[in-house]
């Protein structure tokens, strides 16, 4: 029974309110101003409260007719008061100097433990969680012992299986992630139920082993993983001879394994493979079969037809051989730096694999900003099937289960929809910007980390940006056991002071040697010769809410004018305008009204890639923008990360310019030229090796002209050039009428053009339709005059054919009335009945029904002659018809 000391050790300041009414808050708040002194005014047992002060005494007691219900009085107060209120302030701000609550205990950190102490304490930690949390034990068979359990955490909602089997590390299991990845052979859920059951079941029963009724297949989860086998203790002889010899060790050979449970399956003995171990056996033998093609692949990536015919383009060397290293190992990271290609390796993995491992649903987890950037990546290289999950969270369930080969998705909806995601049997996860999981206690990490498929590829740039801890979160997605437990991955890699504040990291050696089986990472310089002169990587962005509202109020100013017949020059000089603030707000909202801090998801992606491109060293960054205010933007970007630069727009003078790009050159910290189309001409800048066009200008010449800045004569490093553009808006597509190189030469409208005049008479039309194109909409294509004169004429044919065969069945239809009258009216009788009901089946069979219910006969002519014998035959017989 819980006492009064019980109850008030746990009281939040809630609950308190709670006790004193509506006022509660108030109450405790200015009872809070009293000054009292525990030692003096205070006496407390398990069965009351009293506090004396100057002005009043309060009680607080147990209400004896209501267990765990608390009485408040006052001497002074009929109702609730400040009295109580100093009592429960008292309460809530002192529990430590009232013997409420006792300091947490002095931990020595985990880094300084030797090995049985950090054992000792790791279990320890779970035996404590198994006595303090709340669980719920639900027995498969109650009046057995060494059966399977239900463990339900009534903190986080989830079950889990307990195979009871024994009461030492490694005896029993359970289907949790801790269970699995922490070598200890035991968890919280395993040692909850063993605390319950020591109660239930003698001393002699838990002492008893649990005997081996089948023969199973099993993982042990130790130090190591094992493979293992479960056999009754005298089996018949022909299984005995086949599984003996297995018996009591862990099994390397899972080939072997599968020989000898076959040869006892067919003497009519069934064997257990758990799941786990299913799953484990599956994955051995995928390895076995890829390493070979793996190893071919990746000895002479350069020469290998796969280079060709595995996607819709030539993948470079170094591409197909991250996409052989990922298939090969099933699990991996790849963490290339940004540029290199990281998306088409993943969609070649997902390839290869559907061809040798039969994968059908890959889930492709990223960025919201990224997810229409991996449809197109998709389409571009793959024959695959793609849908990219969107709508409503009614709508989104049903997209996950789809027959597609590929879904994409982002980390939001992943934390939104974890229920229709698991529900899928996913062959392939694909997490792109895996850093997002770096923080292993993040719900979104933990609900990822949660998802299960036998193959995953984690790309990122960044796996480790700044802590051990983060790298160890995005491996654990990977592999959950490849860098063990957390406690003893801290205590061999981190190096910490006697409070456990982290100094440094060490034993790193060890640490790549244990990644190098799934991680492969290559730089700019380790691939240089491989990179073709120059690469362009286009960043879709997913603009904010008021961008995009502000985009489209503009765009329908566009529309409207259009579709005027006619345009005079405030038409436009207003179009010009609408698409001027069309193309900003694509960039910024600020940069079309002006109001402080402006809405721009394009800025914060320039911050993401800058961020990444920051951290190698041999970058030099042109950064381009239309506009002067949007360099404005730009430059406490560049501030906050501590990226050198200098800037050239048309302020400055042509005889400071020189000065400028010679800083560029020489200074290492300056890592960044940014301009606007000033610098597109006349420029040499073969220092730098990478070209950012934060927006996109309207003539595909100036955008040439941007990245020849950088890409020239005397360049001796690749090029890498990245377009930023906003989805959904007038910008993206622009980018269609680039990339197609379908010069869309808007004189008009274009603020850096040097025509000064228009032929409203003769240039409307074409301007029409080209602003059609860039709006998007697909003009009606022109009437091709010969085709449509073409097409009448063969339906007056066969207007025609349909007239002469109307003609002819009524012609036919007299003819044949005609003879029926030259041969007169036979006397009716049974054979006659019989002969014509033969000839009308027969006929029948020739004769449709046309749409409009007419009857229409087919028939087969044995030659073209008979059209002459047919035609005189019925000459001669209307002929005869009217000479009667």
């Amino acid at each position: 029974m819980q006492t009064l000391t019980d109850i008030l050790s746990h009281l939040s300041f809630l609950q308190a309110a709670k006790l004193l009414g509506e006022n509660g808050k108030a109450l405790i708040l200015q009872g809070g101003k009293y000054e009292i002194d525990p030692a003096d005014q205070v006496q407390l047992d398990e069965k009351r409260f009293v506090l004396t002060l100057p002005d009043a005494e309060v009680r607080i007691t147990l209400d004896p007719h209501r267990p765990k219900q608390l009485n408040l009085s006052c001497n002074r107060c009929t109702v609730a008061c400040a009295h109580q209120g100093a009592a429960l302030a008292l309460i809530l701000e002192e529990k430590l100097a009232l013997g409420l609550a006792a300091p947490p205990p002095e931990r020595v950190p985990i880094e300084t433990l030797d090995e049985e102490t950090l054992v000792a304490q790791a279990l320890a930690d779970r035996r404590e969680r198994a006595r303090n949390e709340k669980m719920v034990l639900q027995s498969m068979a109650p009046e057995r012992l060494w059966t399977d359990y239900i463990v339900t955490s009534k903190v986080s909602g989830k079950s889990y299986r307990v195979a009871l089997r024994g009461f030492a590390p490694g005896e029993s299991y359970c289907t949790c992630p801790d269970f699995r990845k922490n070598t200890l052979g035991t968890c919280k859920h395993i040692l909850y139920a063993q605390s319950r059951l020591k109660t239930k079941f003698p001393k002699k029963v838990r002492e008893t082993p649990p005997p081996v009724e089948d023969i199973a297949v099993y993982l042990r989860y130790g130090a190591q993983l094992e493979l293992r086998l479960l056999l009754p203790e005298n089996p018949a002889p022909e299984i005995a001879s086949l599984l003996a010899p297995l018996r009591g060790r862990a099994i390397d050979d899972v080939r072997d394994l599968l020989r000898r449970i076959n040869g006892v399956e067919r003497s009519g003995t069934a064997v257990t493979v758990y799941p786990d171990a299913e799953q484990y056996i599956q994955h051995c033998l995928f390895q076995q079969r890829m390493a070979g093609l793996a190893d071919e692949i990746r000895r002479d990536p350069a020469g290998h037809p796969l280079r060709r015919t595995l996607l819709k383009t030539e993948l470079l060397p170094y591409q197909l051989d991250g996409i052989a290293f990922a298939a090969g190992a099933g699990r991996a990271i790849l963490a290339d730096d940004m540029g290199l290609g990281k998306t088409i390796q993943a969609i070649g993995t997902a390839e290869l694999l559907a061809r040798h491992a039969s994968i059908s649903k890959v889930l492709v987890i990223c960025p919201a900003s990224l997810k229409s950037q991996w449809r197109t990546e998709i389409r571009r290289f793959s024959e695959r099937t793609c849908r990219v999950v969107l709508g409503s969270a009614a709508d989104r369930p049903a997209q996950y289960a789809d027959d597609a080969f590929f879904t994409v998705c982002n980390y939001e909806q992943v934390l939104r929809d974890v229920l229709a995601v698991e529900t899928v049997s996913w062959d392939l996860i694909i997490l792109d910007e895996g850093q997002r999981i770096k923080n292993w206690e993040a719900k979104t990490s933990r609900v990822v980390k949660a998802l299960a498929s036998p193959f995953a590829l984690v790309l990122s740039g960044t796996p480790l940006e700044n802590r051990l801890d983060d790298l160890y979160s995005v491996v654990e997605f990977v592999d959950d056991r490849r860098l063990g437990p957390a406690f003893r991955f801290f205590n061999r890699h981190r190096v910490v002071d006697e409070k456990g504040k982290p100094l440094g990291y060490r034993h790193l050696d060890e640490l790549r040697s244990n990644l190098a089986p799934i991680l492969l990472r290559r730089t700019r310089a380790m691939v240089l010769k491989e990179l073709p002169p120059r690469t362009t990587e286009i960043l879709r962005i997913t603009p904010t809410d008021e961008q995009l509202g502000m985009h489209n109020a503009h765009r329908m100013i566009i529309q409207t004018i259009i579709n005027k017949r006619y345009l005079s020059e405030m038409d436009l000089l207003r179009l010009q305008k609408a698409l001027l603030m069309c193309r900003m707000s694509a960039d910024s909202t600020y940069l079309v009204d002006k109001q402080a801090p402006g809405y721009s998801s394009k800025l914060e992606e320039l911050e993401n890639l800058l961020t990444q491109l920051a951290a190698e060293e041999e970058r030099k960054i042109v950064l381009f923008s239309e506009w002067t205010t949007m360099l404005g933007l730009i430059e406490p970007l560049l501030a906050k990360l501590g990226m050198g630069y200098v800037r050239l727009d048309g302020s400055v003078p042509q005889a400071e310019r020189k000065a400028l790009i010679q800083q560029f050159r020489k200074d290492p910290a300056c890592k960044l030229f940014i301009t606007t189309n000033a610098g597109a001409t006349g420029l040499n800048l073969q220092a730098a090796n990478t070209v950012i066009n934060v927006d996109l200008p309207w003539n595909p010449a100036i955008l040439e002209q941007r990245i020849a800045r950088a890409h020239r004569m005397g360049q001796t490093q690749p090029v890498q050039v990245f377009l930023l553009v906003t989805t959904d808006t007038l910008e993206e597509n622009l980018l269609g009428t680039l990339s197609a190189k379908n010069e869309l030469s808007l004189a008009v409208l274009d603020p850096d053009a040097e025509a000064t005049e228009v032929d409203l008479n003769t240039g409307i039309e074409e301007l029409k339709r080209r602003m059609e194109v860039l709006l998007g909409n697909k003009p009606d294509a022109p009437q091709d005059e010969s085709q449509k004169a073409q097409a009448a004429r063969e339906a007056a044919t066969f207007a025609r054919r349909e007239k002469i065969a109307a003609a002819g069945g009524q012609l036919v239809t007299a003819a044949f009335a005609f003879i029926g009258e030259v041969l007169g009216d036979p006397e009716p009788d049974e054979r006659m009945a019989q002969m014509t009901g033969a000839f009308k089946a027969k006929l029948s069979e020739c004769m449709e029904t046309t749409d409009d219910g007419q009857l229409k006969m087919t028939v087969t002519l044995p030659d073209p002659s008979f059209l002459d014998t047919m035609a005189l035959s019925l000459a001669r017989m209307v002929g005869m018809e009217n000479v009667r």
